[in-house]
């Protein structure tokens, strides 16, 4: 099991790795995450939905997804309640108390899910979400060390040495560690790293000497690494530096996070939203696209095609953000569609659409989006 010292840590990038390796040297390897919580989401070959980054993980290891993979799923639609999706399907809708005593029923779901796929596959490469020293989630803990403890797992702890603190947070997550889940951990990976490794060394060593457990690799900042993000829109919508941590997550998904006592988003990160976010400065750009971030944002990656292109000058705007010229506004999918609308309407885009649609501009909505643009909203 990969867990992290902190959210963006680098665990998706680092399990669809190790699948890939592993199928390549023939095994049957299978990805998996206990829970998300995320408003992306894939499709699966039987009918249900995971998060982005299993997907991705699963084409590493050349298979279809599946709701195994991902057998929780956590979906926003208020600032203190979400849809609760188990294996693949939607199950309830619940507040912040109501699924920490829902806990150990998706924690059984959990269990099934990983059991179906250890009887099928060589290996299991298993995702943790945020950080397991998240000390006020212990109580039923079912992404981390409540997990690896239930099945009895090994943990690899990454860390993110290009945010700085990287011997900090591993020292610190190791202290809050219970005695046996640190015997668990069996070593050390090291993130984002960029310069001679000769002067890391030492720091290397010391680690090792200070908590007797070995840096098992340190991995290089990857320029233009691009991986489906479950939770993140790119804040930054600059090309140059595609690994920035310099995101927004949607807010309704900050807030629930914070009222569910559960860890942030492993994929809040801008590592899933990099690789070209906007191309804004890239010459010969022919049309200018915006995007609001809206507070319940769903499935952004739907967009990655056009942030990517070469001919498209792409952009997210915050709502409370000035709203640039633009040559086609898209609104995008939501969970809370009349919130969202609301929102959009209190921050003065209703009058910005109306005032692009007179000059000429286009505007096209998508999902939730294409429902604020008619006459009336049914959605209960």
């Amino acid at each position: 099991m990969v867990q992290g010292t902190t959210s963006d840590a680098g665990k998706s990038t680092l399990v669809a790795a190790l699948c890939r390796v592993l199928y390549r040297r023939g095994m049957r390897v299978a990805p998996f995450k206990p829970q998300n919580m995320a408003l992306n989401s894939a499709v699966t070959i039987d009918g249900g939905e995971i998060g982005r980054a299993q997907a991705v993980q699963a084409q590493a290891c050349g298979l279809a997804p599946h709701t195994d993979f991902n057998p929780v799923l956590l979906k926003p639609n208020s600032d203190t309640g979400c849809q609760v999706i188990i294996h693949g399907k939607v199950v309830c809708n619940l507040e912040a108390v109501g699924y920490h005593a829902y806990k150990p029923t998706a924690m059984r779901a959990v269990l099934e899910s990983y059991q179906r796929l250890q009887s099928q596959y060589d290996c299991v490469i298993v995702e943790g979400a945020g950080s397991p020293a998240e000390i006020n989630l212990r109580d039923r803990d079912i992404a981390n060390m409540g997990f690896a403890e239930a099945v009895d797992c090994p943990v690899i702890l990454i860390a993110d040495i290009d945010r700085g603190g990287v011997f900090a947070h591993i020292v610190g997550t190791m202290a809050l560690l219970s005695e046996s889940e640190r015997a668990r951990v069996v070593g050390f990976v090291i993130n984002r790293f960029r310069g001679d490794i000769a002067l890391l060394q030492p720091g290397l060593d010391w680690l090792t000497q200070e908590t007797g457990k070995p840096v098992l690799g340190v991995l290089p900042y990857l320029h233009g690494l691009h991986i489906e993000a479950e939770d993140s829109v790119p804040k930054s919508q600059s090309s140059e530096h595609p690994q920035s941590n310099d995101n927004v997550v949607g807010e309704a998904s900050r807030t629930m996070r914070t009222a569910f006592a559960l860890p942030p988003s492993a994929h809040s990160n801008a590592e899933a939203q990099s690789a070209e976010a906007s191309n804004a400065n890239v010459l010969g750009a022919r049309i200018k696209i915006i995007v609001p971030v809206l507070p319940h944002i769903s499935n952004h990656t739907d967009f990655d095609a056009l942030r990517l292109h070469p001919q498209v000058d792409f952009q997210f705007v915050k709502i409370n953000e000035a709203i640039p010229h633009a040559d086609l506004m898209i609104l995008p999918g939501s969970k809370n569609v009349r919130g969202d609308l609301e929102y959009l309407r209190a921050n003065g885009w209703e009058q910005a659409l109306t005032r692009h649609l007179r000059y000429g501009g286009k505007v096209l909505g998508v999902c939730g989006g294409f429902q604020m643009l008619g006459r009336d909203i049914h959605d209960p």
